[in-house]
């Protein structure tokens, strides 16, 4: 199996185990399965060593259940959007955060979050009046820090001037994260900052 292949046969297998894991019904045997393609591409985890070395029959619900949760972190599986929709629900939340600085600034146009048709990584992207720009972001990677970083690059793009700026000093603001709130910062005066992402103040 080339390493394409096996990327590929990792995530539908991962997929299943996620959705059977999530919603009852896991068998011993399709995380073995799991276990024997992880190991296959060289990675060997307490997991997949235990699944392996024990007899499938003698498995209990829990084991599976336990092992199940255990292989799935091990090996960093983060489902596709498509899988688990709250994770796109919380990128939409976030982004409505991000739309509140843009209204207090006076910019209009519509600012959505989408899946575009286009993206085969199946990753998530800030579409502000049509246009994207940047990068896009995948299962995980949410966030107001991320989604606002996403979101300028985008508004940027359409209105051709920088967004938001600083009132006091009038230079393009950047994202940072303060004492674990996201912030706009401003480089002006040694760097400071302007106001928690979401809580911009308007124009005076």
């Amino acid at each position: 199996m080339d390493p394409d292949e096996l990327r590929q046969t990792f995530r539908e297998l991962g997929a299943r185990v996620y959705t059977a894991l999530r919603d009852g019904g896991l068998e011993a045997g399709l995380l073995v399965e799991l276990a024997c393609l992880v190991e296959d591409w060289t990675v060997s985890t307490p997991a997949t060593r235990e699944l392996l070395e024990r007899r499938t029959a003698e498995l209990t619900a829990a084991d599976v259940l336990r092992l199940g949760g255990a292989l799935l972190d091990e090996v960093n599986f983060v489902p596709t959007y498509a899988l688990e929709p709250a994770l796109f629900a919380e990128l939409e939340e976030d982004l409505k955060v991000v739309e509140r600085d843009l209204r207090a600034t006076g910019v209009t146009g519509t600012l959505r979050m989408v899946i575009p048709d286009w993206d085969s990584m199946g990753m998530a992207w800030v579409e502000f009046d049509g246009a994207f720009q940047g990068n896009g972001i995948p299962p995980g990677a949410g966030g107001v820090l991320n989604v606002a970083d996403a979101a300028q690059e985008a508004i940027m793009e359409v209105i051709w001037r920088a967004w938001p700026v600083c009132p006091v000093h009038d230079r393009g603001l950047y994202t940072e994260a303060e004492n674990e709130t996201a912030v706009w910062r401003c480089t002006a005066d040694e760097g400071h900052t302007v106001a928690p992402i979401g809580e911009l103040p308007p124009p005076s």
